[in-house]
């Protein structure tokens, strides 16, 4: 199967030619932004995770002080 004779590959690999790089670096800078926004919200929506403090056992429910 040859796909290099649609005209949608020619047209998108004609497109592709056309633009030049700064344009496209600019088009991935502005979509890494804001995936990196997007991230940055969904993280800091999390609720803050306490640690449980020990109840039972020899660590951390006693304390032994010698001077």
């Amino acid at each position: 199967m040859n796909i290099s004779n649609t005209p949608a590959v020619q047209s998108a690999t004609a497109g592709a030619q056309s633009t030049p790089d700064g344009l496209s670096a600019l088009v991935l800078r502005k979509a890494l932004n804001t995936q990196a926004n997007a991230a940055a919200e969904l993280i800091q929506s999390l609720p803050p995770v306490q640690p449980g403090l020990a109840s039972s056992g020899s660590l951390g429910t006693q304390l032994n002080t010698y001077a």
